[in-house]
């Protein structure tokens, strides 16, 4: 029998492919040595935590979504709700639409960056759940706690009755699709889109109440078949563990405000100062959630509103976009004279921090403390509130212009 003999030019072959199964598997082992977890590496570098948040309709549209800002020393957070048919020119369609056609039409990483040009700010992560996974999660959940003032019991356009008793319930996965799905008369949209920033702030309270059963002993990976996001589950894993420990009885609730305006056959809702008023009221919502004083986010600061001016409705004008950034505002009022040429900001409580950031809303450096006045014989308001607002001639309605020249 002829002995096999291996030739030379075979043996270099062989020792090229052990060569190369050699490196593809130092390859390998330094790749998983030197993975890193993205969230847990942005978690070190940023106290502040951006996620978008979208749940899905039967036919896969947008129902709702939320941009969740959670700043992890304090564990405070806010969720900026942003409704479907908020109006804009949307660079990835190249037209001015609804919010909800972009995700429909380009997707969800163009859905992203256009939410991220509405707000001001980046969202690195996002998290989408179809309507029927959200309704599994609220059974897994136990339930989502929501408040409703009155019972409802009505029809839909299908037959389906609708019913759903008052009170804060716990509501189980078809109760939230009910919650979700309701429509009553005389309801408005603004109705309808407090009960979809209703149910994402129940869905991150309900995830905070569970945390302890839901990290244990793999429980999440039923949690995250329900969830797709821009992570590996590892990822993903790493993501809600930091969204539960939300402080979920202040989570700061905010939506896009504006005009409602018909275009091109369709209903928009145009925000206010072209954009401009939802950046400013993110902005000074985080500038409250991550500031040094950790008790500045724990409670909603109270101010009067009062014009110093002869322009009528200035003050009441300016209380509705203190209230539309989450500020407790009194009823505005006259202030004691119309002749102010500056718009003053008066600090009841000594909190200078709280008033810069008070100011920084309207572009007023123009602060004072309470103390300060009454040693130079001026009033200020008798109100228990934490600071007081006199506009004056030198305010536009929405910033205070610095240098502006004032008519006498």
């Amino acid at each position: 029998m002829k002995k096999f003999q291996i030739r030379d030019e075979q043996k270099g072959l062989i020792f090229i492919a052990l060569i190369f199964v050699i490196v593809i598997a130092l390859s390998i082992v330094f790749a998983v040595t030197l993975k890193t977890n993205v969230v847990d590496d942005y978690a070190k570098d940023n106290d502040v935590i951006r996620t978008l948040f979208v749940v899905e309709d039967e036919d896969s549209s947008v129902l709702f979504s939320s941009a969740l800002i959670y700043v992890q020393t304090s564990k405070k957070a806010a969720i900026v709700n942003l409704p479907g048919y908020t109006g804009a020119i949307y660079q990835s369609l190249g037209r001015t639409d609804k919010l909800e056609n972009v995700y429909s039409e380009a997707g969800i990483n163009a859905y992203k960056t256009e939410v991220e040009k509405m707000l001001g700010m980046k969202i690195p992560f996002y998290a989408i759940m179809t309507l029927p996974n959200f309704i599994k999660i609220s059974d897994y959940l136990g339930g989502m706690r929501v408040f409703i003032s009155e019972p409802i019991d009505c029809w839909s356009e299908d037959g389906e009755r609708w019913l759903l008793p008052s009170g804060a319930i716990n509501l189980d996965g078809d109760k939230i699709s009910t919650y979700l799905r309701y429509r009553l008369e005389e309801e408005t949209e603004s109705d309808v889109q407090d009960r979809y920033q209703n149910a994402m702030a129940a869905f991150l309270s309900g995830l905070a109440d569970q945390k302890f059963i839901i990290f244990s002993k793999n429980i999440f990976s039923i949690y995250e078949e329900c969830i797709t996001t821009n992570l590996d589950e590892e990822e993903e894993e790493s993501l809600f563990k930091l969204i539960a420990d939300v402080d979920s009885e202040s989570i700061i609730k905010q939506t896009i405000t504006g005009s409602v305006r018909s275009f091109d056959g369709q209903t928009l809702l145009m925000p206010d100062y072209n954009g401009e008023y939802i950046k400013e009221a993110v902005k000074q919502t985080t500038n409250l959630l991550t500031s040094s004083d950790g008790t500045l986010s724990s409670r909603v600061y109270v101010l009067e509103i009062q014009n110093g001016t002869t322009t009528q409705g200035l003050a009441r004008n300016t209380a509705i976009l203190f209230q539309k950034a989450s500020y407790d505002v009194l009823s505005p009022v006259n202030a004691a004279r119309n002749d102010y040429d500056e718009t003053v900001i008066i600090d009841h409580i000594g909190n200078p921090e709280v008033a810069k950031i008070v100011g920084d809303f309207i572009h007023c450096t123009n602060i004072k403390d309470e103390n300060e006045l009454e040693e130079v014989g001026e009033s200020s308001s008798e109100a228990n509130v934490d600071f007081t607002i006199i506009l004056g001639k030198d305010f536009n309605g929405r910033y205070v212009i610095s240098g502006r020249k004032v008519s006498k």
